[in-house]
């Protein structure tokens, strides 16, 4: 059995806008300690992994561990008719082979009751890279959304490189256009800490741009990447909750 209340529709919404981007279909692994989701994309250039601990909902029960799979735009049409106002109740029906999603509002006390049918599938625990990046960075997550839109209205690829521990170059260049973003530490980067002298490594905008919504749920990220190694992106949502974001480099 497994029921959950999240105490804000919005949040809610965002995060599921997120990985809907990137996954025809969303396996949930619930389990005493809370609510997760590892999935790829179709093409495997994208891993999502999405951690939401127990103390980040108003109730939480869960007995055992419980898998099950959701259609993702069957789960983005229902989320999005939460308000600001709305809590979110989440319960597994088994027996139904359904999944129970309601939006309650906390002022009037209405409620609004969705029931999706469990698609047929095996949930697999996906494993995360097992890769050491040497670039770590801290930045609010509205500084980052701004940066990411300027560079997508000039090209496809976005570079990330480094200077020493104090400075990282985002740019993007078409024969005919060049976007350049110097960030560095205060300025309005929150930290940065680099292992080598010197990093540089190009990723794809859209798959980027697909992870702006988790803007809107997250205050801060932490940015990591390497030479030509895949970019991880950790979004810091409400509770203690973790949206991770693994973006295949472009090589060659």
């Amino acid at each position: 059995m497994f029921r959950a209340i999240y105490p804000t529709a919005t949040k809610f919404k965002y995060i599921v806008q997120t990985i809907v981007k990137i996954a025809e279909e969303i396996p949930f692994i619930a389990t005493e300690t809370g609510l997760s989701i590892r999935t790829l994309s179709p093409d495997k250039t994208t891993m999502i992994v999405l951690n939401i601990p127990a103390i980040a909902f108003d109730e939480y029960y869960c007995e055992g561990e419980e898998k099950f799979i959701l259609a993702s735009d069957e789960l983005n049409k229902v989320s999005k008719r939460g308000t600001r106002n709305d809590v979110v109740e989440l319960e597994l029906e088994k027996e139904q082979r359904r999944f129970k999603l309601s939006f309650k509002n906390k002022k009037t006390g209405i409620e609004r009751t969705f029931y999706l049918n469990l698609r047929e599938g095996v949930v697999e625990k996906l494993q995360e890279p097992g890769l050491e990046l040497p670039v770590s960075i801290r930045m609010l997550a509205d500084d980052y959304k701004k940066v990411i839109r300027d560079a997508k209205l000039i090209g496809e690829e976005l570079e990330f490189e480094t200077e020493g521990d104090s400075k990282l170059i985002i740019r993007t260049i078409t024969p005919n256009k060049e976007y350049h973003a110097i960030l560095e530490v205060n300025n309005p980067l929150i930290s940065m800490v680099s292992r080598e002298e010197k990093v540089k490594s190009r990723y794809s905008i859209d798959l980027i741009e697909a992870t702006l919504k988790a803007t809107t749920a997250a205050e801060a990220l932490t940015i990591e990447f390497g030479n030509n190694l895949p970019l991880k992106l950790t979004f810091d949502l409400p509770g203690g909750s973790t949206l991770i974001y693994w973006v295949a480099p472009r090589v060659g």
